[in-house]
């Protein structure tokens, strides 16, 4: 296996979508769907697979593997469906009469438009809905559609066509018959809008229409009428979420996706076609961390996506763009559009959900490249411009619960891991417990002192968790204590600059660096370690102050109550033979007990 498939095995997601095998040549050999992307196309690779000729070969070719992201698996069965057409992958299954999923078509070129169900797309000026990948879900639809709608199911070509009299339709109410005139084309094709909008997913009007029928059935006691209206109104809520992989405006267009994280952006093009996904490109950018969103992405569409070959009349942005208009200038055989809602804005998030996919498994990958290229213990140690490599460093960080339970946490790393013996919390007491600055002076004068008097190595470099004050704190401390000489950094949590002694300005590390990423690793790591060690005195407070007050409770009882419980919310809940169970307590104790802490 090359090592690109490796790490692109190791980055896969673990939802739905579809898979594709591909060549050294990138030629597709193979689409498949997947539940669970991850599980399934690893499966491939696993000793104890069944043997089989064609799957066999078929890995045995395989170079690279592109993954799409989808909703669900019903999105996913529809978007294989489509690729395989697109690409005819040598080791797919191929239909050879070429059946697809069936859609809704609306023949919007007619003057009195039809609503039919199709497996064809051929129909000139129609619009379809679909596909449809459970065929009775797709039969409710239209057969919510000829009820709720007057639309004429005939195949009569109006108002060519006249007939002499209207046919069964008109006579049980499902038609207002325009075949013989009855009803002009203006009101009709505002009948036919509203089925569109239906169709699209705007159900709102069509549920209030339903509501107040159902309602005017009630009060006429028409229940079995009311009945179905309500069943009506059951399903309508279901199908507001579409139930296919639905057309965007009337056929092509290409819809932009984008995701960022610091200097690491990705852009993503999904080529939408006749309704239908058929592929998707991307392009990974580094950009400065001081660009807007807005400018990458147009430093993308001039650079790199104005050249592509094919491209769709229509143009789908994620967002609003700053030069919206040279940008409408340079792409003026296309029109653009930012959909805030329906289904373009639903296709729009698939292709941002793609996005943050792709930038996640770049990330990692280049993570892990990054980690394997050079040892984070190194880098950090060259980007400080220390003359001694950090094997060993310490990180504090202060927690407080507004201006009470403060402590101190102090965390150790050796080679760039966590040594956890070495852990070490301080309860910060006195006017430190309410001036971070102090408390930080604090911690690093008992450190140092406790080091000083056990004979005990120093650190290669201490890291404090703030910014210039607290850097400047810890700083006083060591001079204090006559170990100026010691590495200092602080680590600014806003935006991850690391601030050093005697510099003005912060060095700023890219987002990927592994200096970077081991000085975050340690920051979070003391912050966990200060925040469990704050509640941990926080809850002991907690039940204390509310236990000083029960006659016969001293301090050994209110122990025993605080080890068998935790907390105070845990002592309320204990039952009377519980709390008597202790060491010293009696069941009038214990109902004194419960007594005091549930009126409290």
């Amino acid at each position: 296996m090359n090592p690109t498939l490796a790490r692109k095995l190791e980055t896969l997601p673990d939802g739905p979508g579809v898979y594709l095998w591909k060549d050294a040549a990138g030629a597709v050999l193979y689409v498949g769907k997947a539940k669970n992307l991850r599980s399934r196309v690893r499966s491939y690779l696993m000793p104890d697979r069944t043997p089989a000729y064609n799957i066999d070969e078929m890995v045995r070719r395989a170079a690279d593997v592109d993954t799409i992201v989808v909703p669900d698996e019903k999105q996913s069965l529809l978007l294989e469906n489509n690729l395989i057409k697109e690409y005819q992958p040598r080791f797919n299954v191929r239909l050879k009469d070429d059946k697809s999923y069936p859609s809704i078509a609306v023949t919007l070129g007619e003057p009195f438009p039809r609503v039919f169900a199709t497996r064809r797309r051929d129909h000139a000026g129609a619009r379809y809905f679909g596909p449809y990948t459970d065929v009775a879900d797709m039969r409710r639809t239209l057969g919510l559609v000829r009820r709720m709608f007057t639309v004429r199911s005939c195949l009569d070509d109006i108002p060519r066509e006249r007939r002499e009299r209207p046919c069964l339709d008109f006579h049980i109410g499902r038609c207002l018959a325009p075949c013989v005139g009855r009803q002009d084309e203006g009101s009709y094709r505002a009948m036919i809008a509203e089925v569109v909008e239906f169709l699209e997913g705007r159900t709102v009007d069509l549920k209030t229409r339903i509501r107040d029928m159902m309602q005017d059935a009630s009060a006429r006691e028409d229940f079995e009428r009311a009945r179905d209206l309500r069943d009506t109104l059951k399903w309508l809520d279901q199908v507001e979420r579409p139930a296919a992989v639905e057309v965007i405006g009337t056929g092509d267009a290409d819809v932009i996706g984008y995701a960022r994280d610091g200097e690491d952006a990705v852009a993503v093009l999904m080529r939408v076609r006749d309704g239908r996904v058929i592929g998707r490109e991307h392009r990974f950018l580094e950009c400065p961390a001081t660009d807007p969103d807005g400018v990458v992405l147009e430093t993308w569409l001039v650079g790199a996506y104005r050249f592509i070959e094919g491209r769709a009349r229509r143009l789908v942005l994620p967002f609003p763009l700053p030069d919206l208009a040279a940008i409408e200038e340079i792409f003026a055989d296309q029109r653009l559009s930012l959909p805030s809602r329906g289904v373009a804005a639903r296709w729009v998030e698939l292709a941002e959900q793609n996005a943050r996919h792709l930038l996640e498994s770049f990330l990692l990958e280049s993570f892990e490249t990054d980690e394997r290229a050079e040892d984070p213990v190194y880098a950090l140690g060259r980007e400080l411009g220390l003359t001694v490599v950090p094997r060993t460093f310490i990180c504090v960080d202060i927690s407080t619960n507004q201006g009470r339970d403060t402590v101190g946490s102090l965390v150790t790393f050796e080679a760039g891991r966590p040594r956890k013996s070495e852990y070490r919390k301080y309860r910060i007491k006195g006017e430190a417990q309410q001036d971070d600055f102090a408390a930080i002076h604090e911690v690093i004068t008992r450190y140092v002192r406790r080091r000083l008097d056990e004979g005990l190595p120093m650190p290669d470099l201490i890291v404090i968790d703030g910014g210039k004050g607290q850097l400047g704190a810890a700083r006083a401390a060591l001079e204090e204590a006559g170990l100026a000489h010691l590495p200092l950094a602080s680590l600014a949590k806003r935006d991850e600059e690391v601030y050093l002694p005697g510099r003005s300005e912060p060095l700023r590390l890219p987002r990927r660096h592994p200096a970077l990423r081991l000085l975050q690793r340690a920051r979070d790591e003391a912050h966990r370690y200060g925040v469990a060690y704050s509640r941990a005195r926080r809850s002991a407070r907690t039940i204390t102050s509310a236990l000083l007050d029960i006659p016969g409770v001293g301090p050994s009882r209110r122990t025993a109550l605080l080890q068998a419980f935790g907390s105070l919310a845990g002592v309320r809940s204990a039952s009377v033979p519980e709390i008597a169970a202790l060491p010293g307590f009696s069941t009038t104790l214990a109902e004194r007990v419960l007594e005091h802490v549930k009126k409290g």
